[in-house]
């Protein structure tokens, strides 16, 4: 793969949604070409500013953007005036910083960029998180020059794009590529237990519920080895604190973890949605995972991203509505009297990950931006 430097020229775009899981890639692919001497501009919504100090050297423009809701017809309307508009800024934008090559995300907020970079003629690359594409990728695919997927393969593509497929991987921050490939230590028999619980970005109120529910049905005995991490949200936080009181574990709750890597490397389970930044990180890492899609998600694309990690061996899919704290209590338990089998999963989790996924879809910006399309690309 190529890791030259930039020559000159315009900056590379990225289109994202405002969420980590379409801003963490997109932050990573900014870090790695920021590297080679490229200057990137993001294009997303204004949940983007959250990061801003995620991208230096970055300009990040908040782009109008709506999801289309057919759930709500009397709202379309609206909604397509607001991603007019956003075509219409994007247009202007595009115009005046003359990117050299556009990279989709994803999300609804990527949409309008993706549109107005092929209204101008300029090259775009869609880059896939998940394990099935999702609608506003969907949109932009067709005119894109390549599409980057993180799996080997995107479950329900249309035939006439497989020729445009490129199997990249999905970008992880430098934060998780300093990780990558930590030993996994398995838990010692009636030694501590480090249960990491994740709910994504945006936390989940599902787990603050069924996680101390699922505590107290363990037995002491085993409920005592347990040392727990959990991402809950703010209006959670004291309810979830009061349901742990008088379990007699070590309990660290936060709305959010600014260093998650760590705390990722140091579990020995952990569970969590089923998001694709959430899959990618725990596979660079290589940590075994119980997974619990989200079930309301468009297109039930988490759903899809568990089911690749289970059949590959490096996690459990359990779907929320199966879900009972003392199924789930079962589940752990013989998975805390079983290391070998944690140790198994750690690995299989290990062999999904693609530390240089970064490199490899920089490599294919840099080649596009060159005139070039698929020559040297690796699709390994």
């Amino acid at each position: 793969m190529s890791a030259a430097r930039d020559s000159g020229g315009g900056p590379i775009g990225l289109a994202a949604g405002g969420t980590g899981g379409h801003l963490f890639p997109a932050q990573a692919l900014a870090e790695e070409l920021a590297a080679r001497g490229f200057a990137t501009l993001l294009l997303s919504d204004e949940r983007a500013g959250r990061f801003a100090e995620d991208f230096p050297g970055t300009a990040i423009h908040a782009i109008p953007a709506a999801t289309l809701s057919l759930r709500r017809p009397w709202r379309l309307p609206g909604q397509l005036w607001t991603l007019l508009a956003g075509v219409r800024q994007s247009l202007a934008l595009l115009r005046r910083s003359r990117p050299r090559v556009v990279v989709g995300f994803g999300g609804y907020p990527s949409a309008p960029p993706m549109r107005a970079a092929a209204i101008l003629g300029i090259p775009t690359i869609v880059h896939e998180q998940g394990a099935a594409l999702g609608r506003a990728n969907r949109l932009a695919a067709k005119r894109a020059a390549l599409i980057a997927a993180s799996f080997p393969d995107i479950t329900g593509l249309p035939a006439d794009l497989a020729a445009k497929v490129v199997h990249t991987g999905n970008p992880v921050r430098r934060q998780v590529l300093a990780l990558a490939g930590s030993a996994y230590e398995p838990p010692a028999p009636d030694g501590p237990f480090n249960l990491l619980v994740v709910g994504g970005s945006q936390g989940a109120h599902v787990f603050a519920e069924i996680i101390p529910a699922m505590l107290r049905a363990l037995p002491d005995e085993t409920r005592r080895r347990v040392a727990l991490v959990m991402q809950c949200r703010a209006e959670d936080m004291e309810a979830t604190r009061a349901a742990l009181t008088g379990l007699e574990i070590a309990a660290t709750l936060r709305p959010f973890f600014d260093d998650m890597p760590q705390r990722m490397t140091a579990a020995h389970l952990v569970i969590c949605r089923a998001g694709a930044s959430t899959i990618a990180e725990l596979a660079v890492i290589g940590r075994p995972a119980i997974l619990v899609p989200l079930p309301h998600a468009l297109e039930n694309d988490q759903l899809h991203n568990a089911r690749k990690v289970a059949e590959a061996g490096g996690g459990w899919l359990m779907e929320q509505k199966n879900i009972t704290p003392e199924r789930l209590a079962g589940f752990v338990r013989r998975l805390m009297e079983a290391p070998e089998e944690l140790a198994v999963a750690a690995a299989a989790a290990r062999r999904l990950g693609k530390p240089d996924a970064a490199a490899r879809l920089a490599d294919l910006a840099q080649r596009l931006a060159a005139g070039q399309r698929r020559s040297g690309s690796s699709t390994a």
